[in-house]
């Protein structure tokens, strides 16, 4: 992967490849899984034209929510979808790093999914390259974009052009396993300092103290983003605010309280080396409670709020909606994505995977109300902020190889900041 800007095309494709090199895909196809969804025998109650009278349009869906855990979700949603709205979902399950290069072949070849959800970063670049569609029209009939958290909203808002609907939140907070601080005798960390002390003291020959994504993709920037700003930094000023950050998180591996696989790990890898207590701490989201709650045994898991340096920051994440530009069945299409946003139907989805609301009217309501690991990721949200640079990924790409440069130690930080910080800092200012 190449620091230097790229066309979006190109620099999207180059970056996801890489970022799974050596990861197969779930089965057939360019890194997807094709997962049929049970269809329903109920007619149509959409009013779409073409769902009805035994005609049911199949909507090719691809998306990235692998994780075995959310799949009882995803189905629950498919199936209400598809009595309620009239059509055969055929669905397509990607890697999070595989999905774009997949949509940018088929955008090539000619066969782009109808509907795609895909990461809230993404979908101005998939605008650009005219891949997705306007869906100004059906939004101001639909009247809804008032009960949505605005810096969700804006992701998919281009100067009043909607582009995307936001299909959940989330945030990143610091995992800890209880039990294991208490031993210690340490509490959760508040600062840069208390996360490095407890991290080094957790350490044993069989656990490390800290866990984390930095694969060389976007998971692995969205992981490190928080730290950038919590030192003082942003993308503008990336050749003098960066060194820090990354100077921080190289000095865990420096000194062996996090491993060196975190440089190939996903967030998912992570959270399987927390529930193995493998480590006593990690960086990751909400959406790894169910599988938390699967597989983390003996493990007394908890969260707290992200350690601070300057200020408390963490990264605003959550997949978006989109229609293909090419899709045949937009009108069918829009009708499932209104059908996904209906108070019922949301609640018991995010519910199942593990996500926090994108909309505001709904803070009150579902587990996230009451659960209290929810409720910390609740308190965290406010202090998370959007990726909504312009050209990100161009940005992103080479934030990326900085990080791989200074954890790895094949560069200093310092010179991985040099060298990425033209790229970087031309992109957002452009």
């Amino acid at each position: 992967m190449s620091s230097e800007p790229e066309s979006p095309s190109r620099e999207l494709s180059r970056r996801a490849f890489l970022s799974r090199s050596g990861k197969a895909a779930l089965a057939t196809g360019v890194g997807g899984s094709l997962l049929a969804a049970c269809g329903s025998s109920s007619s149509s109650k959409s009013g779409v034209s073409g769902a009805g009278s035994g005609s049911k349009p199949t909507i090719q869906w691809w998306d990235y929510l692998i994780e075995p855990a959310r799949q009882p979700g995803m189905r629950a949603m498919i199936a209400d979808i598809e009595s309620n709205v009239g059509v055969k979902i055929q669905r397509r399950v990607f890697q999070y790093g595989q999905l774009n290069p997949a949509v940018l072949q088929a955008a090539i070849s000619g066969n782009l999914p109808d509907v795609l959800i895909t990461d809230n970063t993404l979908v101005r670049a998939l605008w650009d390259q005219k891949i997705i569609s306007d869906l100004t029209a059906y939004v101001n009939k639909w009247g809804q974009s008032g009960n949505y958290v605005q810096s969700s909203w804006k992701a998919g808002d281009i100067n009043g052009t909607i582009i995307s609907i936001p299909n959940n939140a989330n945030c990143l907070s610091v995992w800890y396993d209880a039990k294991a601080l208490d031993k210690a005798g340490i509490k959760p960390p508040k600062t840069w300092a208390d996360l490095a002390a407890a991290a080094k003291e957790l350490t044993t020959p069989t656990r490390k103290g800290l866990a984390m994504s930095a694969v060389k993709s976007e998971e692995g920037v969205f992981q490190y983003l928080p730290f950038l700003w919590q030192s003082g930094g942003d993308l503008p000023t990336f050749s003098q605010t960066a060194t820090t950050s990354l100077s921080y998180l190289a000095s865990f591996i420096k000194n062996g309280s996090m491993s060196s696989d975190v440089l190939g790990w996903t967030q998912q890898d992570a959270n399987t080396a927390f529930a193995a207590g493998r480590a006593a701490m990690q960086i990751n989201g909400p959406w790894q409670l169910p599988t938390l709650q699967q597989t983390a045994k003996g493990i007394d898991y908890n969260v707290a709020l992200l350690p601070e340096d300057k200020t408390a920051a963490s990264c605003l994440g959550g997949e978006h909606w989109t229609i293909c530009a090419t899709s045949k069945h937009k009108d069918e299409c829009w009708a499932i994505i209104e059908r996904s946003q209906e108070r019922s139907v949301l609640i018991a989805f995010l519910d199942g995977l593990g996500l926090l609301p994108a909309r505001t009217d709904l803070a009150d309501v579902g587990n996230w109300a009451h659960n209290p690991i929810y409720q910390v990721f609740l308190k965290q949200l406010p202090t998370a902020r959007p990726r909504s640079y312009p050209k990100y990924p161009t940005a992103s790409a080479a934030i990326s190889q900085a990080e791989q440069a200074a954890l790895t130690g094949s560069q200093s930080p310092a010179a991985a900041v040099a060298a990425a910080a033209p790229t970087v800092m031309s992109a957002v200012k452009s």
